[in-house]
């Protein structure tokens, strides 16, 4: 017995702006035989890029803070988000992509990076993969300022952290970003774990 099969029957652009939204019209057929007619709607902004910067030997992180619309369009009490540095492919190789974002965003020139994998942000109705990568840095007690492209409205203040004030921002709901979790528990799990930080 097999899983759902479909047939995209018509497809529409909806938006053409910063990404495209379009609807399909699908024909599924399900394993037991039936078969439904349901409309779908995907945004499709290209794929993206995101790397977790770590000191091993100080048990640092280095994160960043910046404003985002749509949490202040959920109407948050705080719409400035901790993240991981990243930023949309836009036809570049990941790699080369993550290395000038960390630049821009946080201010830092990366050695060698690590691949960790890849995945899908909102499979539900978002086409974007996520390439996620970590990269050793040296932490310093000047580490944090102000990062970002003044002229794509970033003022983004960079965060020196320890890993475990970083997972305890997790727990309390101050980081609050998808994408930075995941790294945060990966480099719990798989880089931290081989220290005694």
């Amino acid at each position: 017995m097999g899983l759902t099969q479909w047939e995209l029957i018509e497809e529409d652009l909806l938006s053409d702006d910063w990404a495209q939204l379009h609807r399909a019209k699908l024909r599924l057929t399900l394993s037991n035989g039936t078969v439904l007619e349901q409309y779908r709607q995907t945004y499709d902004r290209g794929d993206g890029t995101v790397l977790l910067p770590y000191d091993l030997e100080a048990g640092r992180v280095l994160l960043g803070r910046q404003f985002r619309w749509p949490a202040a369009r959920r109407g948050d009490a705080d719409p400035h988000l901790i993240e991981a540095a990243a930023g949309a492919l836009d036809d570049a190789d990941p790699e080369d992509r993550i290395r000038a974002e960390v630049s821009e965003e946080l201010g830092l020139t990366l050695g060698p990076v690590e691949k960790v994998f890849e995945a899908y942000s909102s499979p539900g109705s978002i086409t974007e993969i996520m390439h996620y990568f970590v990269a050793p840095y040296t932490s310093r007690p000047d580490q944090s300022h102000v990062g970002g492209l003044e002229e794509e409205g970033e003022e983004i203040e960079v965060i020196d952290l320890t890993i475990s004030e970083a997972l305890a921002m997790i727990r309390d709901g101050r980081i609050r970003d998808a994408k930075t979790i995941i790294l945060l528990q990966h480099a719990a799990l798989h880089i931290f774990s081989r220290s005694d930080t």
